[in-house]
């Protein structure tokens, strides 16, 4: 199956030296939801901004759904939505007029019934009449998303689509875009809530300092790089990590009342079995014990550094 996206050795370098991408290739897979990832500056909205033609490449390629971003633009454009960070809306329309506008800019013909749909998707139907500078900031982030679904584009990209907005309006968005991979929109997303992308992505892919770190499905990209953590809570503290522990890389926490055991449990002899027998040799008692697996922060933060955030 062809990619819905397809970059090659793109890069990009502002007027200024800056380098914001060096070299990224990328396959986006129809139907998918992908979810890109990376600290402040790592390039992403660069990234999105060259996809749909708001920002020039210096070299490279892209192909959307076969059409080059350049020789075919307009081609390219028609197939995509995008929802970028900032709320850009004209303050004296009305819901279903910005709907409807949008539509007509890509050249579709009007078409009452598919505004209404996408409307209705939204919870913004009671408040199609509604002007938009009267909405709160999460109603005007959902007619952002109407604007970029009302031509009925094939792939739609979210840049930070729940900044800002309610528990409440996350969830909905959640389930938005779930129903739109399921009638085969492909969708990329910036987020940085980790756990926005840990719920919703197929796959994901880490961009740090203008390179695409690492690209993987979900699942995999967890149990490649995700580590188990064991901790022993002791039935006295303790100074240090004794001489006879220094095996296992313990770290010694809660003013030496916690061992904390990292180890990959993918792995067929873990050490968890002779560290417990190591303890009760050297007479060190423990009364409570727990289980933590890597979530996807904790990746995040080992590919990209301490102190990061998408």
């Amino acid at each position: 199956m062809a990619a819905a996206i397809s970059i090659a050795n793109l890069t990009k370098t502002y007027a200024n030296g800056q380098h914001a991408l060096k070299g990224v290739s990328l396959e986006i897979r129809p139907g998918e939801i992908f979810a890109l990832l990376g600290p402040n500056g790592a390039g992403k909205t660069t990234l999105i901004s060259i996809v749909c033609g708001i920002v020039r490449p210096t070299s490279g390629s892209v192909l959307v759904e076969g059409h080059d971003i350049r020789r075919e633009f307009r081609a390219a454009r028609e197939c995509i939505g995008l929802v970028p960070q900032e709320l850009a809306i004209e303050a004296f329309e009305t819901v279903r007029a910005a709907a409807a506008f949008s539509r007509g800019l890509f050249g579709r013909a009007p078409d009452p019934a598919c505004v209404e749909r996408v409307l209705h998707d939204l919870s913004l139907w009671d408040r199609r009449d509604d002007i938009l500078m009267t909405l709160s900031g999460g109603m005007k982030r959902r007619v952002m998303i109407a604007k970029a679904l009302a031509h009925e584009p094939r792939i739609l990209f979210l840049d930070e689509p729940t900044a800002g907005v309610d528990v409440e309006l996350r969830r909905d968005l959640w389930e938005l875009v779930r129903r739109l991979r399921d009638q085969g929109v492909t969708i990329i997303l910036t987020t940085h809530y980790i756990d926005e992308a840990e719920e919703l992505a197929d796959r994901i892919g880490v961009v740090n300092h203008g390179e695409l770190v690492v690209v993987d499905e979900k699942r995999a990209l967890m149990k490649k790089l995700g580590k188990r953590q064991l901790t022993l809570t002791l039935q006295e503290p303790l100074a240090a990590v004794p001489v006879g522990l220094a095996e296992w890389r313990l770290a010694l926490l809660g003013n030496g009342h916690e061992l904390q055991f990292t180890f990959d449990a993918a792995q067929e002899q873990t050490g968890v079995g002779p560290l417990l027998r190591r303890l009760e040799q050297l007479g060190i008692g423990w009364r409570d014990l727990n289980t933590r697996e890597s979530s996807l922060e904790d990746i995040f933060v080992s590919l990209v550094g301490r102190g990061a955030r998408a």
